[in-house]
């Protein structure tokens, strides 16, 4: 962890994939953002903002301390639910350990994981290979390695998106409650203004409103849905006039 008063820091930073077919392709431009210790960010804007590259943006500045759920979930599909769990916590047990526990599970990994699995409601999957899994219990697999990792940071890429509306409110904050600090790409924005204490949103690449969700409302958050999304195309966030909003054209 960092001793900076700032967890994660942005200045105008400008990003852009490359290959052989597409040639660059932009995904964020002039990003500036900071994050402190203690913070729990929710990351809003349409698909292809450049919220998920935002994220890993993050992440790469701070792994050591972060527990990451991408998107996709990040599972080895040949292995247990309860094996994919442990693998968060690889770094706390030695190589031979490791190795073990895929033939015999160890006893004080196995409790620790049941006990998880239940609070997950995937105590009766738990020895079920994840490719036979629904998406929603995969998803709950994948949270469960993330908090298996017993970090202080959380980094989720729409973690609950699979899961019934009310499990996700209570999936969240529990995952909430077990990290100091999150950063949490979402859709559902009733979640982010229930759940969070800072609201970014991404368009285009940019980031057209950064404010404590106390400020926003659900009417605020849909507006920016109905922007133009383009590509890093310039949008002008000024309908709104008390202070959080930042202009990006």
């Amino acid at each position: 962890m960092t001793a900076s008063a700032e967890l994660f820091q942005l200045i105008r930073c400008t990003f852009r994939y490359s290959g052989p077919e597409q040639g660059e392709r932009p995904a964020l431009a002039d990003i500036t953002l900071t994050i402190g210790p203690g913070e729990k960010v929710a990351l809003l804007g349409p698909s292809g903002a450049g919220k998920s590259t935002l994220l890993d943006l993050l992440y790469q500045q701070q792994p050591q301390c972060s527990a990451l759920q991408p998107q996709g979930g990040g599972l080895v599909d040949l292995l247990s639910a309860y094996q994919n769990i442990f693998i968060g916590g690889l770094d706390r047990v030695g190589t031979v350990a490791a190795l073990w526990n895929l033939v015999r599970p160890l006893a004080g990994q196995r409790q620790a994981i049941t006990d998880l699995a239940q609070r997950l409601g995937l105590q009766d999957k738990l020895w079920h290979s994840v490719d036979r899994l629904s998406g929603g219990q995969r998803q709950r697999v994948a949270l469960g390695r993330a908090l298996f990792r017993q970090q202080p940071v959380f980094l989720g890429d729409e973690p609950v998106s699979a899961v019934d509306p009310v499990q996700a409110a209570e999936l969240l904050t529990y995952v909430l409650q077990q990290h100091e600090t999150a950063v949490v790409c979402l859709h559902n924005r009733r979640l982010a203004l229930d759940l969070f204490d800072r609201i970014v949103v991404l368009q285009g690449g940019r980031i057209c409103c950064d404010a404590p969700a106390g400020d926003l409302s659900a009417e605020q958050l849909d507006h920016f849905y109905q922007q133009d999304t383009s590509p890093l195309n310039p949008v002008a966030c000024g309908h709104q006039t008390d202070g959080w909003v930042i202009r990006t054209s």
